[in-house]
């Protein structure tokens, strides 16, 4: 995951440095059909694995601290407990997540972020940030 932020990063420095004091849209450049899959192939990634209604905010619940199966069901309003179940394994098998085991009486079971699942932070960051404006703009406009 860190790989592909450097990877956004370094094309954005590319393109920006490139279009300096042009008002030309960043994506508006002319790319080579290579160039284009290349650019869109991470991205479609990324997408697969967030995809869906209920993956992001259980990565931003995870965001805040470990949590119990039942927490997750109260922060995550609106997901039934075999969807939660369900999304967890799916971020399990990606590694963004860590199911941990403690042996008590009775047993308790507590979900975190890996620090790979923590490398998400600056893309959910930048899409709440989008999304602020967005809401801004639309509101705005009416």
């Amino acid at each position: 995951m860190f790989f592909l932020a450097k990877l956004f990063y370094l094309r954005y420095r590319k393109y920006s440095t490139i279009l300096k004091g042009s008002s030309m849209n960043k994506l508006a450049i002319k790319k080579t059909k290579g160039e284009c899959k290349e650019f869109i192939r991470p991205v479609r990634d990324v997408l697969d694995i967030i995809n869906g209604k209920w993956k992001l905010p259980i990565l931003i619940a995870l965001s805040f601290g470990n949590k119990r199966f039942t927490d997750l069901e109260r922060d995550v309003e609106g997901i039934t407990p075999r969807m939660l179940s369900k999304e967890l394994r799916d971020l399990e098998v990606n590694q963004l997540v860590k199911r941990t085991v403690h042996d008590s009486f009775p047993v308790v079971i507590e979900y975190s972020l890996t620090d790979y699942g923590k490398s998400l932070d600056a893309v959910i960051e930048a899409m709440r940030d989008w999304g602020k404006k967005h809401r801004k703009k639309l509101f705005k406009n009416n």
